[in-house]
């Protein structure tokens, strides 16, 4: 028995064991995804193989390695605690996260294993980032909040000049009455 292991351009695997209709095939259409935060992502894969595989999917980032989904098409799937109601699983081996965040980035590693014991694997890198929409969206709030305010205070500073300079010339008026009374009266007394 000799084992070929085979590859091509845009991530298709195969693995055979030398005999014809046995070995596993994995194709991967997108080997780097990126991603926004909340978002929904379909890691996608496909296979061909002889008989019903084992598929299983891992996760590998700075912050460890967990199992995150091993199953059987056709069964029902075993999912981690971790990503329980966070995963969605397909026949043809690909799976879709739900609501990704950051700490999600990392690699995914698939492993299709035939029930006669090949196997094949291949790996997608995930990068899931921030929205930097939200950010902006406070600043310019923010920044409208600032100007409504300013605006504001200008308004009452032009209303309490306007004030002042009418009582300003309200003071010079009666100061000019009064004086020009001071001087009628001293002719008067005169």
């Amino acid at each position: 028995m000799y084992f070929v292991l085979k590859s091509a351009p845009c991530g298709t695997f195969s693995c055979s064991t030398g005999y014809p209709g046995q070995g596993v095939s994995l194709y991967i259409p997108h080997p780097t995804i990126n991603a926004t935060v909340k978002e929904d992502i379909l890691l996608s894969v496909d296979y061909s193989c002889h008989g019903v595989p084992t598929i299983e999917w891992k996760y590998t980032s700075s912050w460890g390695a967990q199992k995150i989904v091993e199953w059987k098409p056709g069964t029902q799937a075993n999912i981690s605690q971790s990503h329980k109601d966070r995963v969605c699983t397909f026949d043809n081996g690909s799976i879709q996260l739900f609501s990704v965040g950051v700490r999600d980035s990392g690699y995914y590693i698939i492993t299709v294993t035939e029930h006669l014991g090949s196997s094949q694997f291949g790996t997608i890198v995930l990068h899931v980032s921030e929205i930097l929409y939200e950010d902006l969206h406070f600043v310019a709030v923010f920044l409208a909040f600032l100007a409504a305010v300013a605006a504001v205070l200008i308004s009452l500073m032009w209303v309490c000049n306007k004030c002042a300079y009418k009582f300003q010339r309200k003071r010079r008026h009666k100061l000019k009455e009064s004086t020009t009374e001071e001087i009628e009266l001293q002719d008067v007394e005169c």
